[in-house]
């Protein structure tokens, strides 16, 4: 029988090498293998061992975590290494209202807001209704006669109770909730000796054998089958154990994950109760209307299969404790803040100068730019969960490096419906690379041979694209008081001029000078740092600037660094409610790095696309005698666009001869560095408090 290739097996291949080897047997000499009745049996069995090696094969990937391709055996075998996947988690709002009680008779002394139901969205949100639950009843007082529900924690999603009774006869006795969408966070489990006993003690869950005794009242839980969750109680070594005709009562709440965020407006649908000479009454008058003191937020999808193959074997390489950046990043989002979109962790040995003992963490979540101040508190209080004592983490507000983008497009006239119709197309392609998750990341790299390739697959018309690129950052600003400013950008600058004007900025105002100012650079001998000055001009494409302050500061054109002595800013611009300074250079490297705690931004909207007629391309001028040439190395004005209380950038830069005629200012001999406490991509502030860039 010939040698066949068994792990390409198909049909066809399976039915030749069946008949190769009935041929070479002398018993079938003569056989039509095609058209008689042996055809057909050959089929057979080719079907057969097709079909048979078709589910050995898929039996053997569902063994392995990555071929795996079911949701349950994956989930079995992440639980096999302690990894219990993120399930879903329901969204969170608070409401306040009062109830006046004055026309209640018999009058209550308190009033009970009873577990489950409370406030129902008010209309329709995304197609749907949803309905916010409490877990546990909810007594305030009344207090001339107004009782007043502050501040209430409710949770999207229906309130559930499931009851067990323990039998010590049933062996291997489960505990599973029947319903799918349950949040694990919201379950609270409570033990009676037995079912008529009024007597009942809370379990808390828990998630690993450290620190747990032979008493402890604890639970644990696992994902099973088609998302549901099944409990399981400790065996006396690990956790107390259960006695027979115990009565286990579970409450839980199942969301609709995501879905809710964003409701904003409720109505009330709960249920108020007051006892008085022990009899119950209900109250349904004088409730006042919800209000929202925070919009519903914070719910997730259970965790996907991608997640779960990605996490499961970090968290157990990580072996739940946080010593390495690795260990950071997949501890954060696997287990303490499941709405982080990315993150970027590194030590304080890596910054210049070193911080010993600190571990910087940085995170872009999922909604929003900023971790409010209290998800950056309880993260910090998770994480000592994990950590190393004597390491303190550090939790970074997110840091923008924009990159703006100012091409010379040429096209073809002949193939192209308008230049602003290929202008658009290629705009729109930009927006989607900048989108994108290869730029949305910590640790992204723009790719510039991908962006050329990207302009001049846009349109047939495009024959070419002349593109340079620029970094910006955001320098957040404290008005009105001295402040030493420093912000990096994480890439080497570009020196285009060693008679100065590198970078750029928008105007600001200081005190003491009337005119609005600019930073301006000028570098030493060395190349590697230079100092800073303010500048004016008499306006943005001027060529004639002014010298007004010398060293005022430092640049690093290595590190990417900029730092400003302490100065009085009086005003600058406005973007997003904060006084800001844009800062912008030309990278060494056109391929630009997001390190460390910045995140890369492609800004399109101050990017600038100029479309160019390919003259010798179009047959206007075949000689190219008057071919219109682009500079291939960036220009422009000595100056950034937009200034005081202005609400952003003007977009793109202003076309010009790049400043070769701007007056030199007066070069210094400096070789100092800067030295700054705060990261060296980050943006900071001290002496004045407050600042940074973002």
């Amino acid at each position: 029988m010939p040698l066949a290739n068994f792990s390409n097996l198909d049909f066809d291949q399976v039915k030749s090498t069946l008949q190769e080897y009935l041929k070479s047997n002398s018993n079938f000499t003569d056989y039509d293998f095609e058209g008689s009745n042996l055809s057909t049996i050959l089929d057979v069995l080719a079907y057969n061992t097709y079909i048979t090696s078709y589910n050995a094969n898929m039996v053997t990937n569902e063994v392995f975590i990555d071929t795996a391709t079911l949701r349950k055996n994956i989930v079995s075998l992440a639980r096999n290494i302690g990894y219990t996947p993120r399930p879903r988690q329901a969204a969170r709002a608070t409401v306040s209202f009062f109830v006046d009680t004055n026309g209640i008779t018999p009058a209550p002394a308190s009033l009970t807001l009873k577990k489950g139901p409370v406030a129902a969205s008010s209309g329709a949100f995304g197609g749907q209704s949803f309905v916010f639950s409490i877990l546990s009843d909810i007594t305030v007082p009344v207090m001339n006669g107004i009782a007043t529900f502050d501040d209430v924690e409710v949770f999207e999603g229906t309130l559930l109770t499931q009851t067990y009774t323990y039998s010590a006869r049933i062996p291997n006795q489960k505990f599973i909730l029947p319903n799918i969408g349950v949040d694990t966070d919201l379950i609270a489990v409570s033990v009676n000796p037995t079912e008529a006993s009024a007597t009942e003690t809370k379990y808390s869950s828990q998630d690993s054998l450290f620190d747990v005794k032979s008493d402890s009242k604890v639970y644990f839980l696992q994902e099973i089958e088609d998302e549901r969750y099944e409990i399981f109680f400790g065996d006396g070594i690990f956790g107390k154990a259960l006695e027979d005709g115990n009565f286990i009562t579970i409450n839980y709440i199942t969301s609709n994950g995501d879905a809710a965020n964003g409701v904003s407006s409720f109505n009330f649908s709960g249920r108020i109760q007051y006892t008085r000479n022990a009899n119950t009454y209900n109250v349904t008058t004088g409730i006042s209307l919800l209000t929202t003191g925070i919009f519903a937020s914070g719910g997730e999808t259970i965790e996907s299969v991608e997640s779960v193959r990605k996490f499961a074997p970090r968290i157990y390489a990580s072996q739940n404790r946080a010593i390495t950046a690795n260990d950071y990043e997949s501890l954060i989002p696997a287990k303490i803040y499941p709405e982080t979109e990315s993150i970027s962790v590194f030590g304080g040995e890596d910054l210049i100068p070193p911080q010993f003992g600190k571990v910087f963490i940085s995170i872009k979540p999922k909604t929003g730019d900023f971790l409010p101040n209290l998800v950056k508190e309880q993260l910090k209080l998770k994480l000592k969960k994990y950590a190393v004592a004597g390491i303190v983490p550090e939790i970074l507000d997110l840091k923008y490096l924009y990159l703006e983008a100012d091409s010379k497009i040429y096209f073809n006239s002949n193939l192209a419906e308008s230049a602003e119709s290929v202008s658009s197309i290629i705009q729109n392609n930009a927006n989607k690379y900048a989108e994108s998750t290869e730029m949305n990341k910590y640790g992204a790299r723009f790719k510039y041979s991908k962006f050329l390739s990207l302009i001049d697959n846009s349109n047939e018309s495009v024959t070419s694209n002349i593109t340079t690129i620029n970094m910006r950052r955001d320098l957040r600003v404290v008005l009105n008081s001295f402040a030493e400013y420093s912000i990096g950008f994480g890439n080497e600058f570009y020196i285009k001029r060693m008679s100065g004007y590198n970078i750029k900025s928008s105007a600001f105002r200081i005190a003491g000078i009337l005119d609005d100012v600019y930073i301006g650079d000028i570098p030493n001998t060395s190349r590697l740092n230079g100092s800073l000055f303010l500048f004016s001009v008499p306006s943005i494409n001027s060529e004639s600037p002014r010298i007004l302050r010398r060293n005022v500061g430092t640049i690093d054109y290595k590190r990417g660094v900029v730092t400003l002595n302490p100065i009085n800013i009086q005003s600058g611009m406005l973007k997003d409610g904060q006084t800001i300074i844009e800062i912008s250079a030309s990278p060494l490297s056109n391929d630009v790095i997001g390190l460390q705690d910045l995140y890369l931004q492609l800004d399109i909207n101050n990017s600038n696309f100029e479309m160019v007629v390919d003259e010798i391309a179009s047959g206007l001028d075949p000689s190219g005698s008057n071919y219109i040439t682009s500079s291939s190395y960036a220009n422009g004005a000595l100056v950034r666009p937009g200034g005081r209380n202005s609400g952003g950038g003007a977009g793109g830069f202003t076309g010009g001869t790049g400043g070769g005629s701007a007056i030199p200012p007066t070069s210094t001999t400096s070789t100092s560095t800067t030295s700054s406490t705060t990261p060296a991509s980050s943006g900071g502030s001290t002496g004045g408090g407050g600042g940074g860039g973002y």
